[in-house]
Order: structure tokens, then sequence, then C-alpha cells
């Protein structure tokens, strides 16, 4: 049946992702129930430069994954949780894995 096997799927992404995100540091992580998107706690980062770039907000961090990852997130500001940046999982698992490697390389190096 084809909703079971893409509930299946995204069951899997989700933890792909989660996996991922908790190799690095500062990323706060709930586990999502239903969603198809995670939304990690960044307030680590806020104070902080990273590359030149000052973070006080999760705006701040977001731009700064887009400008640096060329990663598109949205911050939880919208959501009443300013600490937070949402991250889809709608994607392959691939492309989760490249991002993911992409944001933890921005903000390690």
């Amino acid at each position: 049946n084809k909703i079971h096997y893409m509930v299946d799927e995204f069951k899997e992404r989700r933890k792909l992702i989660i996996d991922l995100l908790g190799e690095i540091k500062g990323i706060k992580l709930n586990q999502p129930m239903g969603a198809f998107y995670v939304f990690p706690d960044i307030s680590y980062f806020f104070g902080k430069t990273l590359k030149n770039k000052k973070i006080e907000n999760a705006s701040d961090f977001a731009i700064f994954l887009l400008e640096e990852s060329h990663v598109a997130t949205v911050t939880g500001e919208a959501f009443g949780s300013p600490n937070n940046i949402r991250i889809s999982y709608a994607a392959s698992k691939e492309q989760i894995k490249k991002a993911i490697s992409r944001i933890k390389s921005a903000i390690e190096n």
C-alpha cells in the first residue's frame, strides 16, 4: 500500500535527520511525532560569531545557513518559538544527508 510505504519512508527520513543533526554541537532537538519537519533549538548560537557573522537570533541563524550552506530554513518566530528553526525532511535521503552535511560544515568550520 502506497500510504504505508510513505509513512515508513518519512519515519526513516525523520530518524536520519535527527541522527545527523544530533552530531552537531549546540543543536538541541526533540523528536517530532508526526510532521515532515524538525524544529531544533539553536539558541546555543545566539551571541556567537560564525564566519564573521554575529548570530543574535533565529533569523540571523537562518540567513547564515542560507548564505553559508545554501540550505533554506524557516525561523520559529511565526510559531511562537523564537529559539528554533524549522527544517523540512520532505526530501530524498540523499538531499537530507547533503543539507545537514552543509549545515555542519558551515557551523563547525
